[in-house]
């Protein structure tokens, strides 16, 4: 006789087991805006991760900025790799602190699913754009937009019908660089499964701008080795590995993965204590806080803000990077323009929603927003 496939209640019981007490539970899921069946062996989060990959929206992300524009280079991260090094990073340290995996991945993959073309320098454009009409555009918002409205997968709802914590990791997605719109939320905290994505995504892209910066020779490797941080950092790569200079291609891989691995042991053990501290006995002891309980020591923040100030003036500042995002911001404003002019400009299903669902500014913000670097150039050749 074959083995049978547990049942979905005893699937997601035998999962939840593994997990610490303060972890996101899939049966204790707050569930979705439209309810549906549970799948008989594929877990609430599972699935969320899944639409998220299958979603139009995640595959244009390999077409848009990060730090270089998407067509720099071939080994350059873009949008889609570095929301990859989010999860992966993110994964890692939700196993170490018996967070839910699941769900840490859902939210890494698709914590900038609605980003703007062009990077940071497009999402400030059309942000200057939007407040012309008394509104904002901010990427996270615009994430969740997507996932809940403008992906179009079933008939019975709009969007992915992801679940509420998946959502609430989104809504709160925050880091350095990041500030989400939360007008009217009430002050509570993400789960910790949230918290770990908030660090892992500046995790990853302090290592991978270090990658990319290196490996366009926009600075050197002494340079970064200046930095108290980077140089804990490079004397481990030393002991290591003796005879491997600095200069060298594979000193920048090690450079990277040891980058990776410090910052995550950090969060890993500070995290743990500031939960023991707590007393945090569950996850709404988690939503109850009025501050990130994991996150880096004060004393790696304090070495992390130096690595920040040095890539924000010698990297994101840099004349090559500035040069190709400037162009990207004159597209994008010249594209809005267009369309608020001549709305029949835009595609047939997107001019159906003027006025029956939305404003037209509102339309064409989320036009432009979905589209890749390459999609948004041809477009203002076209029309402008």
């Amino acid at each position: 006789m074959s083995p049978s496939i547990p049942s979905a209640k005893q699937f997601s019981k035998n999962f939840d087991a593994i997990l610490a007490p303060y972890a996101t539970k899939h049966g204790e899921s707050k569930g979705r805006r439209y309810p549906e069946a549970e799948h008989p062996y594929r877990l609430p989060y599972q699935r969320d991760r899944d639409r998220i990959l299958h979603a139009n929206a995640f595959r244009r992300l390999k077409e848009k900025t990060q730090v270089f524009v998407a067509d720099y280079g071939d080994h350059y991260r873009t949008r889609l790799t570095h929301s990859l090094e989010v999860s992966q990073v993110s994964r890692s340290i939700a196993r170490t602190l018996r967070l839910n995996e699941d769900l840490a991945e859902a939210i890494a993959l698709a914590h900038d699913i609605g980003h703007t073309p062009f990077g940071h320098a497009g999402q400030e454009a059309l942000d200057a754009l939007m407040k012309e009409h008394g509104s904002r555009f901010e990427h996270n918002a615009q994430s969740r937009r997507v996932v809940e409205l403008l992906e179009h997968r079933y008939p019975q709802f709009p969007g992915l019908n992801l679940t509420w914590e998946t959502l609430w990791g989104l809504a709160k997605h925050e880091t350095p660089w990041d500030h989400p719109l939360l007008e009217g939320q009430p002050l509570r905290s993400t789960s910790l499964e949230g918290q770990v994505v908030n660090l892992g995504d500046e995790i990853a892209y302090t290592a991978h701008d270090i990658d990319d910066g290196l490996r366009a020779k926009i600075f050197t490797a002494d340079e970064l080795i200046a930095i108290p941080f980077i140089h804990e950092i490079h004397e481990v790569i030393h002991d290591r590995l003796p005879r491997l200079p600095a200069s060298h291609d594979l000193y920048r891989y090690h450079l990277v993965r040891d980058v990776i691995d410090h910052l995550a042991t950090d969060i890993t053990r500070d995290g743990l204590r500031a939960i023991e501290k707590a007393k945090i006995k569950n996850v709404d002891d988690v939503y109850g806080q009025r501050k990130p309980l994991v996150s880096f020591s004060k004393e790696q923040e304090t070495k992390n803000k130096v690595l920040r100030d040095f890539l924000y003036k010698r990297f994101y500042k840099h004349q090559t990077v500035l040069k190709a995002t400037k162009e990207g911001q004159w597209i994008i404003e010249k594209l809005f323009r267009a369309f608020m002019k001549r709305p029949k400009l835009l595609p047939s299903d997107f001019q159906s929603r003027i006025d029956r669902k939305d404003p037209l500014y509102i339309v064409v913000k989320d036009y432009i927003a979905g589209m890749t670097d390459h999609f948004a150039r041809e477009e203002c050749k076209r029309i402008v």
